[in-house]
């Protein structure tokens, strides 16, 4: 049999899932353990595609227990030297609102406990990471946005925290305060570890809601994310594919030059 291959990988929801055509699942084992569910390849907008369900695909695994490192590797290894991650995000800006399309060119991590590296010893690297998300895959998605008749807020920084609770009025403020535009639990550690990989990472966050800090009432609510990310998931599908047709063949950014050497 012969084993799959994708040069793009999308990392998001169930709502993407459905786009691949002509998709199979494999299931691939890791040096690190079990991906977040079975992996569909298939092909979406006409590139060879590999989709993984980052919470699973029942949204089994919270996002302080996705295995990331299985997910990037296993990604890695059907061929993919691209992943365009997708996902909700809560806005710390009032000039973003739901239903905004942000490419985030910056990341703060203010998670804790989660595995983040595969260079744990005893051969040891220093990833390179000024710059978290690739410039060639950004400016390749903020056109197909604006193509697409939804365009995106070009740059801005995601602060990422453990959940898989919401954050509080003052957490929000405070990140607020700090100049950052918007809010998730997932982009860390899975952008660095595809940058230890030498895989260029894409960002596709769509906002369901203003944080806690931002708005007034009773704060953030499960349901008010999903209902918000699933009534524009159809735009969402529609420029994902379209940055995916528009990519070129091959990368001429520079990250795969930056997976560090081990010491």
């Amino acid at each position: 049999m012969n084993t799959p291959h994708a040069e793009i990988a999308v990392i998001g929801g169930s709502g993407i899932y459905s786009l691949l055509d002509d998709g199979h699942d494999v299931q691939p084992d890791t040096p690190y353990g079990p991906v977040s569910d079975p992996i569909t390849v298939g092909v979406l907008g006409g590139r060879p595609t590999a989709f993984l369900p980052r919470h699973g695909r029942a949204h089994q695994h919270a996002p302080h227990l996705v295995n990331y490192r299985a997910n990037l590797w296993a990604l890695r290894e059907l061929g993919a030297t691209r992943v365009v991650g997708t996902g909700a995000v809560g806005s710390l800006d009032p000039a973003i609102p739901p239903g905004s399309l942000v490419v985030p060119d910056q990341l703060v991590d203010r998670t804790s406990g989660r595995a983040q590296t595969y260079f744990d010893g005893p051969e040891v690297a220093h990833a390179s990471f000024a710059d978290p998300y690739c410039p060639e895959g950004r400016t390749t998605a903020l056109k197909a946005a604006d193509r697409g008749g939804w365009p995106a807020v070009d740059g801005g920084t995601q602060v990422v925290v453990q959940g898989p609770r919401f954050s509080t009025r003052a957490e929000s403020r405070w990140y607020a305060a700090q100049g950052w535009s918007i809010v998730g639990m997932t982009a860390h550690p899975e952008v660095v570890l595809a940058r230890e990989l030498g895989l260029c990472y894409v960002p596709l966050c769509l906002v369901t809601d203003l944080d806690a800090g931002i708005q007034e009432g009773t704060g953030v609510t499960q349901e008010e994310v999903m209902a918000v990310f699933t009534q524009n998931i159809e735009r969402l599908r529609n420029v994902l594919a379209a940055t995916l047709t528009a990519l070129p063949p091959h990368p001429s950014c520079a990250c795969r030059s930056l997976a560090p050497t081990a010491l």
